[in-house]
């Protein structure tokens, strides 16, 4: 690396309008001030609300809940193959 030609790379603190404030390090000179941090923002602090304007949201899960495929479970889908090879052995027995 070249001597001299990067910058400055010091402490900062840095202040959220929240009032939450910590240490990190910058380029930047002095401290900074910012309007948000994840100690206020609500998708790290679990408060995130999905805003629903004119039903949207519900006219969307209806609309895409006809074309969702059934989640089956493990036992339902060995116990649905078990009955078909059960079918297909006696259609087999009565053929002969």
């Amino acid at each position: 690396m070249k001597a001299a030609i990067h910058p400055a790379y010091n402490e900062v603190r840095v202040h959220c309008a929240c009032g939450n404030a910590f240490v990190t390090r910058s380029t930047h000179r002095g401290d900074i001030g910012v309007e948000i941090c994840s100690a206020c923002h609500p998708f790290f602090t679990g408060k995130q609300k999905l805003m629903d304007t004119a039903g949207r949201v519900e006219r969307f899960r209806r609309k895409y809940a006809k074309n969702a495929p059934k989640a089956e479970t493990k036992a339902e889908t060995k116990a649905e193959t078990k009955t078909e090879a059960a079918v297909a052995t006696k259609t087999e027995l009565a053929k002969s």
